[in-house]
């Protein structure tokens, strides 16, 4: 495949993770695909996993949208760094209840393409750990206010 290919293929399902669009996910991965990043706690590291994890996370959140910044290819990798904005209003995430908080995260993710499929992710940069701190803080805040009124 192509170097123009590949980097199409990266750009859609990171759309379709974004969306929570697990089936787009799951034409986009190989068999015996490998996810060496988890997006949540409980996430298993395989095709499974994966779909599992963007669809909990989808569930939680609305106006989900993805930005590209970069991306360049070599080989059969391509490396994409990319910003998510959504807003987490519509159920619990990572044990936290809906905040109405708009979430923004920049991403960098590396896709080993083989066979025209997604064979392996990993992925790097400002992610859900930071933004469920960010959330809590509010949360506690929040408590700290009410406990002293």
């Amino acid at each position: 495949m192509s170097a123009e290919h590949n980097m199409a293929l990266a750009r859609r399902i990171l759309e379709a993770q974004v969306k929570g669009d697990v089936d787009t996910m799951d034409e986009m991965m190989a068999p015996d695909f490998v996810g060496h990043t988890k997006l949540l706690p409980d996430q298993q590291p395989d095709r499974e996993g994966k779909k599992w994890a963007y669809a909990h996370f989808s569930a939680a959140v609305s106006n989900a949208s993805i930005h590209f910044e970069d991306q360049v290819a070599a080989g059969e990798k391509v490396v994409t760094r990319f910003i998510v904005h959504t807003t987490h209003d519509r159920g619990e995430l990572m044990s936290l209840a809906p905040s109405g908080k708009e979430l923004v995260y920049m991403r960098i993710a590396i896709h080993r393409i083989s066979g025209g499929k997604i064979a392996e992710e990993w992925g790097g940069g400002s992610g859900l750990s930071e933004l469920k701190a960010a959330l809590r803080s509010r949360e506690d805040r929040a408590r700290a206010r009410r406990a002293g009124s």
